[in-house]
This record gives structure tokens, sequence and C-alpha cells, in this order.
């Protein structure tokens, strides 16, 4: 079954970024000020510092919590785990499969089933 794998790296990449865009922005209030720049150019400076402080919390808080999304890292079940999941958290026990019924969807490619189906018409596997 395909999940999205927690992915870290990510999150924490996009958190460092956007700390050097605070930094970027704390700058550039600096030489507007230095130049005597209109009020617009230092208010561009703030507005570019409090979104990249928003962006490193989010990016950061889920990069180390335990339910975390990243659509960079989607994977079947037997394929690499995280390498960082023992580090941050405990395994999870997996989800139960529920049976296959009228109006349902493919626990794999979330295509539609009906309840006579043994295969899936889109991804052809097996259906529970």
């Amino acid at each position: 079954m395909k999940r999205v794998k927690p992915g870290r790296a990510p999150s924490a990449m996009n958190g460092c970024g956007a700390l050097f865009a605070s930094l970027f922005g704390i700058v550039w209030i600096v030489v507007a000020l230095s130049f005597g720049a209109p009020l617009f150019f230092i208010l561009f400076g703030v507005i570019f510092i409090l979104l990249g402080i928003i962006q490193a919390v989010y990016h950061f808080f889920n990069a180390g919590s335990k339910r975390r999304f990243s659509v960079f890292d989607i994977t079947e079940e037997r394929e690499e785990p995280d390498p960082l999941d023992n580090f941050f958290q405990q395994e999870q026990p997996p989800r139960p499969v529920r049976p296959a019924a009228s109006g349902t969807f493919c626990p794999y490619c979330g295509a539609p089933t009906k309840a006579d189906f043994a295969f899936c018409r889109k991804c052809g596997k097996k259906l529970p």
C-alpha cells in the first residue's frame, strides 16, 4: 500500500531557507535606511522578515513532529523507511485494511471499486 512517508529533510531545508530569507529582510531594511529609501521599501523588509519567521516555525515544527507531511516521499511499505523515524518516534502499528465494499476505493491507487471486484481495474492489484 502506498503511503506518504514522513519526510524530515525537505522541511528542515525549507526552515533553513526561511531563516536566510529573514536575514535578507534585515539586510534589506538596513540598506534601505542607509540610502534614505521611501517607507514602502522598509515595509517590504518587515513583511519579508515576518513571512520568513512564520515559515521557519512551520517547517521546523513539521521536521520534528510525529505527524508530518512531505509530498516528496511517497513510498510503498516494503521500501526503505525514513532513517530518522527511530530517533523521533516509536514504531506505529500498521493500519487495519477494510475489505472492499460497494462504493469504496482501492487502497493502493484510490480508484473506485465494487464489492464483486477481485482486482482493481486501474492498478491491477488484488483487493483485500
